[in-house]
């Protein structure tokens, strides 16, 4: 009977280390990107409050999310939103992809961009935003939303 045993641990020794030596990774996540990264940093400042002129924890405004976001990675914006709109190419809403920037006109007396967002996801047509606003600081809100649809000016890509 010992024999015996001792012949099967053999045997499964002998058939464990004939299997392949090839290092097959598991791992199946998607490289991280320059967008991912951008992102991730604006994350970080989900539900700070908002504060007029802020770039960090303690308040942030809607280009400072934007502003600091992209500065992680280093890539130089202006401060205000519009002038970020001058920034990068156009492009239309429905070919907005992560890292890309959404623009605003949330004021009926001026006529000009004074909100800008950091586009996080478009799945399917639903975009996700991060940005900050005055009532709720810094969130996440859809494009598809009916303020931010009649407020919607442009799309631009940065990167």
């Amino acid at each position: 009977m010992k024999k015996i045993m001792f012949l099967m641990m053999v045997l499964t020794l002998v058939l464990s280390s004939c299997s392949s030596s090839k290092n097959v990774s598991k791992n199946n996540k998607k490289p991280v990107t320059k967008a991912d990264k951008i992102i991730a940093n604006a994350m970080q400042y989900k539900g700070v409050r908002y504060k007029f002129g802020g770039t960090t924890k303690r308040g942030m405004d809607c280009s400072g999310v934007v502003y600091v976001a992209y500065g992680s990675q280093n890539i130089q914006l202006p401060r205000i939103s519009r002038d970020m709109a001058k920034k990068g190419r156009k492009i239309s809403l429905n070919k907005v992809k992560k890292g890309d920037l959404v623009f605003f006109r949330t004021s009926k007396r001026r006529r000009r961009i004074n909100h800008v967002g950091l586009v996080v996801s478009n799945k399917k047509g639903q975009i996700r935003f991060i940005h900050a606003t005055s009532s709720r600081g810094v969130i996440i809100s859809l494009i598809s939303e009916k303020y931010w649809k009649n407020a919607f000016v442009k799309a631009t890509t940065v990167l």
